[in-house]
């Protein structure tokens, strides 16, 4: 897995000071939050239009997160079995709702007030979806609970991924995660042949993105392999970042176009792979430096915390005044802030009890 330091590279790998903390991940968390945000803020009142014809910025923002998440969560199981010789799948799920369910679960209850006030509108439907984690299921979602299709996705990873490595062991897991890397077109393409004429055929059902976090799965399964070869480490270089850049903000530019969305999904999830390892792996450079500048890091702990509120403020359906910018921005970081200072820190003091 990820190396230890050496001096004099410009490619060198840096340590990893510990379980908890992966340098650049909290900044690539911060990068993706903020696309997020920039997406939604697209229509709200008062926004000055920012379109730079790269497409999409709240679903490549999502894409990212995907990416992390399947990168994170193997590399907990590696080092858990490493540490341990098993692991406790009680334990992992213990841990994955003490994190994920306080703050979710609250934005819930929250939204469930403002309906029954008549403050806002929504299905009863929606809110079923929401707390079974089911809204990538869901067609014509209301935009308040809409934004959980993605955590959906990520419970769903979370049910099957961890199992599927405890059953099966680390080798045999890696050709599932192959196997989903190279289904996800299929899935893609079956849907839109399949179900046209109907809300599910551009649905972010699991099946249609779950390579997105495969490819984080493998990641973290050949990092340590993948280091060993020159031709790859040349990949690291300035010239072929740039370019990995530019590769993905073209394709995201053109996702409308079937084939581009089904195939060019699969580059975007390789390529922002091959960039959260070159950032993990040089994180002493001014790239990596600048994603680990202690703003930009709590950002990145912040991230869930804003995706899960800012929902309720940058709504871009809303003409009301706290939905207009700039104050949207500033009720979403402050609910954001409050949530995770007041709910969610002492649920990951318990997490990290567990942990040890």
């Amino acid at each position: 897995m990820i190396g230890v330091s050496t001096a004099g590279s410009a490619l060198a790998p840096q340590k990893l000071p510990s379980v908890d903390h992966i340098p650049s991940l909290d900044g690539l968390r911060a990068i993706s939050i903020a696309l997020v945000l920039l997406g939604h803020l697209y229509g709200t009142r008062g926004f000055v239009v920012l379109n730079l014809g790269v497409g999409d910025y709240a679903q490549l923002g999502v894409t990212v997160f995907f990416v992390i998440s399947g990168f994170l969560i193997t590399r907990l199981l590696f080092l858990e079995h490493s540490k341990n010789g098993r692991i406790s799948l009680k334990l992992f799920y213990a841990r994955r709702s003490l994190r994920i369910f306080p703050a979710s679960y609250a934005y819930i209850a929250c939204v469930s007030l403002l309906w029954m006030a008549g403050i806002i509108q929504i299905e009863a439907r929606d809110f079923w979806h929401a707390v079974t984690y089911t809204v990538n299921f869901l067609p014509n979602r209301s935009w308040p609970l809409g934004h959980f299709w993605s955590l959906s996705v990520e419970e769903q990873f979370y049910l099957l991924w961890p199992s599927t490595f405890v059953m099966l062991g680390a080798r045999r897991a890696n050709w599932v995660a192959a196997g989903v890397i190279l289904f996800g077109p299929v899935a893609r393409t079956a849907a839109r042949v399949f179900l046209i004429g109907t809300p599910y055929r551009y649905l972010e059902m699991f099946p249609m993105v779950a390579d997105s976090l495969a490819v984080g799965c493998l990641l973290a399964s050949v990092s340590g392999w993948l280091e060993r070869r020159k031709w790859y480490l040349e990949l690291f270089r300035p010239g072929y970042t740039l370019g990995m850049f530019g590769l993905i903000l073209l394709i995201n530019r053109y996702m409308a176009h079937t084939v581009v969305a089904v195939f060019g999904t699969s580059i975007i999830n390789i390529t922002i792979a091959i960039l959260i390892h070159r950032f993990i792996y040089c994180s002493g450079d001014w790239i990596g430096q600048f994603l680990n500048w202690k703003p930009i890091a709590f950002v990145g702990v912040l991230s869930y915390s804003l995706y899960v509120w800012q929902q309720l403020f940058l709504n871009p359906y809303s003409t009301a005044w706290a939905n207009a910018f700039p104050q949207n921005v500033a009720f979403a970081i402050a609910a954001s802030l409050a949530s995770y200072f007041l709910l969610e820190r002492p649920f990951l003091k318990l997490r990290r009890h567990l942990r040890a």
